[in-house]
């Protein structure tokens, strides 16, 4: 699942850039509802044939303007520092990584709800997985006695409730990471 890509010829690295950063910034002004290919092509400056060569579909375009924060954040998962990374106690990297995790889905909000709207790219099921394993593998150390799979998946799943975005357009981004926390530590608690 390394993010490695091959070298690009300068004019297509050069459209990548305006095609992404044009994409960011129709995300920005409009928000995701708003944002169409056509948008994309003629704010880059590009043809739309462009677009779908270089990322398939929308959902490829909008998986490459979430795979970087992504993808670093499960590096900060496998090696980084703890608390997020190895070598702290499982309940301190589990509230760190929903933390970290809330953050950047607030961060790009307006890029992760485009991304939500649309079909699963096809490397969504292989970092589900990853995040699905990651807590699970958290919460079996801290709290043997749960069903570490179900738990997990059902704290996961509640990132995707509507109203993170609701919150997070709205500015409530410490509430809501204040809330995520009490409610992992809840779990967390051994009654």
């Amino acid at each position: 699942m390394a993010d490695e890509r091959p070298k690009e010829r300068a004019d297509a690295a050069r459209n990548r850039r305006a095609i992404l950063e044009a994409t960011a910034a129709l995300l920005a002004e409009h928000g995701a509802d708003a944002l169409t290919m056509d948008r994309v092509a003629a704010a880059a400056g590009v043809g739309k044939g462009t677009i779908f060569h270089r990322f398939g579909n929308r959902a490829g375009l909008l998986h490459e303007m979430i795979a970087e924060t992504t993808f670093a954040l499960m590096d900060a998962v496998r090696t980084g520092p703890p608390p997020l990374g190895p070598g702290a106690p499982a309940d301190a990297r589990l509230l760190a990584f929903f933390d970290a995790f809330v953050r950047m889905m607030t961060d790009n909000i307006e890029v992760t709800v485009a991304y939500l709207q649309g079909p699963p790219h096809p490397q969504a099921a292989e970092i589900h997985e990853f995040w699905d394993e990651h807590i699970a593998a958290l919460l079996r150390e801290a709290r043997p006695d749960l069903d570490a799979e179900v738990v997990g998946r059902l704290l996961f799943g509640a990132l995707g409730a509507a109203m993170v975005p609701q919150m997070a357009r709205a500015g409530e981004t410490e509430r809501l990471l204040g809330a995520v926390r009490e409610l992992v530590e809840s779990v967390l608690i051994i009654r």
